[in-house]
């Protein structure tokens, strides 16, 4: 029998496979089992935003946050839509309604330090990329995003020693291992 977390847990898999177009179908089907299972909205949403369906994935996103306007990860997929699209000041309030709900991921800090970065707002954003690295002092993002930053803000020095602190990271990056 087909149960909501079974094809939540299929949809989930396809996705991270990069087969958001087949997710999509599973993440529906289990929304009609449970209409009113936010993580399922907001996974629905991922997918869409996948295949580029950045409407139907903010309508996705929307309806869990209807459901449990608490959960984090929706806001900030919703944040990165509007980041994509420009929308630079919706991206903005969904990152810090995130970080509101969650303040303890470096990945949100990071993404918001990122639209700082390219709204030239630098302080901003080496405040962000440091927060992210108290958090996981090993994220390689964050740290290439800081040394950035801080070349833009004039400060070499600092941004001579996180090209230092890069060089002794494996550049694999960010793999979803830092602790939530």
């Amino acid at each position: 029998m087909e149960t909501a977390a079974n094809l939540n847990n299929s949809g989930i898999a396809l996705t991270e496979a990069n087969h958001p177009f087949e997710a999509i179908p599973l993440f529906q089907k289990a929304i009609v089992l449970e209409p009113d299972n936010p993580l399922l909205w907001l996974n629905l949403g991922i997918a869409q935003q996948k295949t580029g369906e950045y409407n139907e994935a903010i309508k996705s996103f929307r309806r869990s946050l209807v459901i449990d306007e608490g959960i984090a990860d929706t806001w900030q997929s919703m944040g990165l839509i509007y980041y994509e699209t420009k929308e630079f000041e919706l991206a903005e309030e969904c990152y810090l309604s995130a970080i509101s709900k969650n303040d303890a991921d470096p990945g949100t800090w990071n993404n918001l330090g990122v639209l700082y970065f390219n709204m030239k707002k630098y302080q901003e954003a080496r405040s962000c990329f440091e927060k992210s690295l108290t958090l996981f002092p090993q994220f390689y993002d964050a740290l290439y995003n800081l040394r950035d930053t801080c070349r833009e803000l004039g400060d070499f020095r600092a941004a001579a020693e996180f090209e230092k602190a890069l060089s002794g990271l494996n550049s694999g990056r960010y793999q979803g291992e830092y602790p939530k």
